[in-house]
């Protein structure tokens, strides 16, 4: 996770505020600050009648650039590749819609989600890279990063002789659910949750009750379409994305 600036509100009454982390552009789309710093896992994985190379990246925590200012940019994507093995009895895509993953020691696999090892279920899949692609949902807790994979043993979920890059919208079974708003973590930023000063103008999401690494400094309490809809006690604005792409946040 890499922190990002922010400017202040200035003696004119303008409020100007940081960004942190956001969901990825809608309709294609270009953020003027897109969230970037993913951490990754390695993943081992059971695919039916795959054979090939698939890399899963989780999407934790990350910032943005500063809402009013700078241009576009990817979002930077370091993965660790494995070679999944061939398994019968899932679906007909990887990691599709109501499937479940595992949590290793090294990385992910897909299990039954009636399976004791089950720990994660997927609420929305999505070909293609995430900054091109649909957000997840507001409550997702963490994103996995499939890259795209050709079976040495051919067969795949459609018969092209490939698995897609695409990315899985995940949410634990159980809690603790870092997407919650207020839970400290997330590929998105929506309103509750809170954001800390992290030094030099930068700001980080940390959890609101006080059990992540850093105290609270601000939260998100409303979503707007624009920043002179926020309440006059804003102190900071937080890039959302979607219809109310600007977050309001107050002081803690």
């Amino acid at each position: 996770m890499r922190p990002t600036p922010h400017t202040r509100r200035n003696p004119t009454n303008m409020r100007k505020a940081h960004d942190t982390c956001g969901v990825a552009p809608e309709g294609g789309s270009r953020w003027t600050g897109v969230c970037r710093g993913v951490a990754m896992r390695g993943v081992r994985t059971k695919l039916s009648g795959i054979s090939g190379s698939v890399a899963l990246a989780v999407a934790l925590l990350s910032g943005c650039q500063a809402l009013n200012g700078g241009a576009g940019e990817e979002p930077e994507e370091r993965t660790t590749t494995t070679a999944p093995t061939r398994t019968a009895g899932y679906g007909t895509v990887f990691l599709g819609i109501d499937e479940c993953s595992s949590f290793g020691t090294t990385g992910f696999t897909e299990v039954p989600c009636a399976g004791e090892s089950a720990a994660a279920r997927v609420v929305a899949r999505h070909d293609g890279r995430v900054a091109q692609g649909p957000p997840c949902p507001a409550t997702t807790d963490f994103v996995l990063h499939i890259s795209e994979s050709r079976p040495s043993g051919g067969g795949d979920e459609d018969g092209d002789g490939s698995v897609p890059q695409g990315y899985a919208c995940m949410r634990n079974l159980e809690p603790p659910h870092p997407g919650d708003p207020g839970g400290g973590g997330g590929p998105r930023t929506i309103v509750g949750d809170c954001v800390y000063s992290a030094g030099r103008g930068e700001v980080r999401e940390t959890a609101c009750d006080g059990t992540g690494e850093r105290a609270p400094e601000y939260q998100v309490t409303a979503a707007v379409e624009t920043k002179p809809q926020c309440p006059d006690s804003t102190d900071l604005y937080v890039r959302l994305g979607g219809g109310k792409p600007v977050g309001c946040a107050v002081p803690v």
